[in-house]
């Protein structure tokens, strides 16, 4: 195969695209499509809750579109991190969508599904025979971290996809995976070169994210030819230049000159861009290297307990002044009136000023600065969510009461624009598993299910 075009059709199902650029891109005539549908961006709640942040309406509707334009094409359709987080919870709700749809508009596809839950068990072998390290700066995986996990997922690579379009699925959905994984299994499969495949899926997998204008959710077609590939967007109103397709890898990227897979190391430093015409970037000279020994991702979450916060805000200059001697005054108030019931290492207290140093947790480049007003969200985490919302009552009534130096009225500090004014948060899940396991097949945790669907 000479040329493979590889359409995205978004860099988050559920995000939306254009109708219009799906069908720009069909007309391309594509040889698959894909879908990005999670990360850990959201954070670890979709994880250990498996709830997903892309609402059933949303799924619906991109879903809808996406899977009528496959298989009208008659064109594999494959979907990776399905739900958000890819645990078994989240890959079903995505499950249920497809066959609800496949229901109501009489599709008739042969389906694989991919799980990517891992058994604590297998994972536990891996820590006692030393195949495991942890990224950035977590502690060595010990077996009662993993005990701890309410789930553990493994981010898959190429194998199980390859897996799953050998076995002539049409339509593949599968858990937690690498976004290239998605687009880069089909190049594989069909033997081009995987320094340019990577790089590729690498862009595509955002959708249009590289385009210009900057946008949302967008269609993107890559076009993967034996020594370069070319990638044009889907909407007639944008464009791709060689700094945009270039800047691209600097997104989530510690290094935009190498990126790693569970299969290797695709190395940029020699890669060329080159604009083609007004429209279009044609891309040459990425590398593979392959790995000496596959690794795999792992992520999982422990619960922390249960939130309730609270939001208000405030303008008193002399209170904005003294911010942080009234945070330790009300813990104090807090620790004291809780004496006997619940110790200090049972429940958390936090304190966000927006307007002063929410966002960047200090002082900005001019040093720091008192603002005219200032949000403030205060956050209990306990082990249950009475408790929680217990010591938020406190905090809040003691904060709202509190004395400031300069103060001259005896009115409340803070100004509540929501009755009631607390929100129960509900359970608190925290990322305490993110490590490589060393694997001698990074494929073998993966069992492709298949099934004929309608």
């Amino acid at each position: 195969m000479d040329a493979l075009r590889i359409l995205s059709v978004c860099g988050n199902l559920g995000y939306g695209f254009p109708e219009s650029s799906l069908q720009n891109g069909i007309a391309r005539d594509p040889h698959i499509m894909g879908a990005d549908n999670g990360s850990t961006d959201a954070g670890p709640y979709y994880l250990g809750s498996g709830d997903q942040l892309t609402k059933r309406e949303q799924i619906v509707r991109d879903l809808g579109l996406s899977l009528a334009a496959a298989r009208k094409k008659g064109i594999p359709y494959i979907i990776g991190s399905a739900g958000t987080a890819g645990g078994d919870p989240n890959v079903d709700s995505v499950l249920d969508v497809l066959h609800e749809l496949a229901k109501k508009e009489r599709h008739q596809f042969k389906l694989a599904v991919i799980r990517s839950e891992m058994d604590k068990e297998f994972v536990k072998l891996a820590v006692r025979e030393g195949r495991t390290r942890p990224l950035g700066k977590l502690s060595e995986l010990t077996e009662q971290t993993v005990d701890e996990s309410v789930r553990i997922v493994g981010q898959m690579g190429l194998d199980p996809f390859i897996q799953a379009l050998e076995g002539g699925a049409d339509v593949v959905l599968a858990g937690r995976s690498c976004d290239t994984a998605i687009y880069t299994s089909y190049a594989a499969l069909k033997g081009h070169d995987l320094g340019l495949a990577f790089h590729m899926s690498k862009i595509i997998e955002c959708g249009a994210q590289c385009a210009l204008p900057i946008g949302a959710n967008d269609c993107i077609l890559g076009t993967l030819h034996k020594d370069h590939f070319i990638l044009e967007p889907m909407n007639d109103g944008m464009r791709v230049t060689p700094n945009s397709v270039a800047a691209h890898m600097m997104y989530e990227q510690p290094d935009p000159y190498l990126f790693y897979e569970p299969e290797g190391m695709i190395d940029l430093k020699e890669s060329k861009f080159e604009q083609i015409d007004d429209r279009r970037v044609r891309v040459w000279g990425s590398r593979f290297l392959a790995a000496s020994k596959p690794t795999l991702k792992l992520e999982g979450v422990r619960l922390r307990g249960y939130r309730t916060i609270t939001v208000a805000g405030m303008s008193d200059p002399h209170l904005l002044a003294g911010l942080d001697e009234v945070e330790e005054n009300v813990k104090s108030t807090v620790a004291k009136m809780m004496e006997g019931s619940l110790k200090p290492e049972e429940y958390e207290l936090r304190f966000i000023f927006y307007g002063r140093d929410g966002v960047m947790g200090r002082p900005g480049p001019d040093g720091p600065k008192t603002a005219h007003e200032v949000c403030v969200v205060m956050e209990a985490i306990a082990k249950d969510q009475s408790t929680a919302n217990a010591v938020l009552s406190l905090a809040r009534s003691s904060f709202l009461h509190c004395g400031f130096k300069g103060r001259k009225a005896t009115a409340g500090n803070l100004a509540f624009p929501f009755s009631p004014s607390d929100f129960e948060g509900g359970p608190v899940y925290e990322f305490h598993i993110y490590h490589l396991m060393e694997l001698e097949d990074a494929g073998a945790p993966f069992e492709v299910e298949f099934a004929n669907v309608g």
